[in-house]
């Protein structure tokens, strides 16, 4: 009798386009155990055993609806997870707890060498860094804009005089409160008379902002690419999506080539790119999200994007 093989999948209690692919495995007949690492205690229990079996990790993942033996996993979506917090714990012991939760359970799921992972957070989190992105994006030949990183007023200036009109974007999304109401850091057109000493206190970005006619969001799953026009006169479009018109194109193919190749650079089974294309249609590199959206564009599209991840999962969890 064959043992079953699991897919898992770690992501926060909303997350529509997890329920997508989830959806499509269970089509397909292919067992998931979904989870979130901040639910660990009774809604998750891992039990994992070193050095007392023939396999070198051994072990269960339980959650109240399923359970998977670690030996049985071939592949892990890493979607949206969250970490718990333990706020009713006093400071200190809150942040022990939660190194241990990081170490315990996400040390033991690293451990396992067969699953396909998509993608793994370590590998993500070191895709994640803006100057990495921008330096492997001009190694591979993409056009990138001119851009600089720095935390002196007068650099930063002098940039935007010689490269402007130019926008600022931030380095790296975080949650920000302002009086109690989230906000969101948009790329914000910025003039050199903006620029003041508060700029010392960290580093900025600054980029040559591209004359534009429309953006293009490439989603990559596995040797998938996927490449969608959207269309609006935002300088950044996540600002409102219903001003936003679609199409699929296909990418030229040195440009698909490369952006395969960036992502196997990087060691990412997946990733969602954005594109400019300029006036004359060359297309200007932007930036790298390894884990971006891609749920709406499957529902404006009706590309098969679902599909792709069971795909990819599904080899993942059978060879």
């Amino acid at each position: 009798m064959t043992e079953e093989r699991f897919v898992l999948i770690a992501t926060e209690a909303e997350d529509v386009t997890a329920d997508m692919v989830i959806t499509e495995l269970n089509r397909r007949s292919v067992p998931v155990v979904r989870f979130n690492p901040s639910d660990i205690g009774g809604g998750l229990t891992v039990s994992a055993r070193f050095g007392t079996c023939p396999v070198p990790v051994a072990g269960q993942v339980h959650t109240p609806s399923r359970a998977a033996r670690l030996d049985q996993v071939r592949a892990v979506y890493w979607r949206r997870p969250t970490w718990p917090e333990f706020q009713v714990l006093e400071r200190d012991d809150a942040r022990f707890a939660a190194a241990q939760v990081r170490y315990g359970l996400g040390g033991t799921l690293y451990a396992l060498e067969g699953p396909l992972w998509v993608n793994h957070p370590l590998r993500a989190a070191a895709a994640d860094y803006k100057p990495a992105q921008l330096a492997l994006a001009q190694r591979l030949g993409l056009t990138v804009p001119p851009t600089i990183i720095t935390n002196d007023p007068g650099e930063a200036r002098e940039f935007i005089d010689s490269y402007g009109p130019a926008i600022y974007k931030t380095l790296r999304w975080t949650p920000y409160t302002r009086d109690g109401v989230p906000v969101t850091g948009w790329a914000e057109p910025v003039t050199a008379d903006e620029i003041d000493d508060c700029v010392r206190v960290t580093p900025h970005l600054f980029q040559a902002q591209v004359d534009k006619t429309s953006d293009v969001r490439v989603l990559v799953v596995g040797r998938h690419v996927f490449a969608v026009r959207i269309e609006s006169d935002l300088l950044d479009w996540r600002k409102d999506y219903a001003a936003l018109s679609y199409s699929v194109i296909n990418l030229p193919d040195p440009l698909e080539k490369a952006l395969l190749t960036y992502l196997d650079r990087l060691g990412l089974a997946s990733g969602s790119f954005d594109l400019a294309v300029d006036r004359a249609g060359d297309y200007w590199w932007l930036e790298l999200n390894p884990n971006g959206q891609w749920a709406w564009l499957e529902q404006n599209t009706g590309l098969e994007m679902s599909a792709s991840f069971a795909d990819l999962l599904i080899q993942g969890a059978t060879t």
